[in-house]
């Protein structure tokens, strides 16, 4: 079965922590989060990681002590992240191993670019062409060059143009409401979902292939006069 870059983000800050694990979720990466450096250490004891995207500043042992450790005793791929902008300590974490280091409040876009550059440095190339050619949610995995999705058991489930379509639309979107006229617009207009009754009809195939049990979805939730939402695991309240 395939794997995917396993990412560890390790923010004592619940909201950034979330976010980022979310994004880089829909961004093709598999995501393992911990609070502290403690529970990344019993991460990285008990889990396979492929980079670590460290926050500096946290209570308890901070980052830097950490990516001390980790270049110790691992050969594990480090990303500093945090809110201070001096250059030293800048240059204490490269200093200490880290590979790359991003300031916050920062662009999500630019540190998946930073990740990916990092990995490129460390894995396989083909992993990482694969890589950016998936998205996962939940139990599942999306092959968008080959047009079907696996599940953890490495179960393959086929898909149509317009279910990839549709499902895209639904992970770039997570979360929010989408009216039936925003999801025609979205999968490229009327030519793919020419009738509101067309987005039902697909939604209703979809959820026949991704949902344990399609009477009560956990996935593409109907929104009663408003349209549908699709929640992933990290939209979890």
């Amino acid at each position: 079965m395939e794997r995917f870059a396993r990412i560890l983000v390790v923010d004592d800050q619940p909201d950034i922590r979330e976010a980022l694990g979310a994004h880089l979720e829909r961004s093709g990466f598999s995501v393992a989060l911990a609070e502290n450096a403690s529970a990344a250490r019993s991460l990285i004891e008990s889990d396979t990681i492929d980079l670590v995207v460290l926050d500096i500043m946290m209570p308890g042992e901070d980052g830097l002590s950490l990516c001390r450790h980790l270049r110790e005793t691992q050969n594990l791929p480090v990303i500093l992240l945090t809110a201070l902008t001096d250059d030293t300590d800048r240059i204490v974490g490269l200093e200490l191993g880290a590979d790359d280091y991003v300031t916050k409040p920062f662009n999500p876009r630019e540190l998946v670019a930073r990740i990916k550059a990092v990995l490129r440095r460390t894995q396989n190339p083909a992993e990482i062409t694969q890589n950016m050619h998936t998205r996962r949610f939940g139990t599942w995995v999306l092959h968008l060059h080959r047009g079907e999705l696996t599940d953890q058991d490495g179960t393959i489930v086929p898909l149509s143009a317009g279910e990839i379509q549709l499902l895209t639309v639904f992970l770039e979107n997570h979360n929010c409401v989408l009216t039936r006229d925003e999801l025609i617009d979205l999968t490229k207009g009327r030519d793919a979902l020419p009738f509101e009754r067309s987005v039902d009809n697909m939604i209703s195939r979809l959820r026949r292939k991704i949902e344990p049990n399609p009477k009560e979805p956990i996935y593409i939730k109907t929104v009663w006069g408003g349209g549908y939402r699709f929640v992933t695991q990290s939209d979890a309240p």
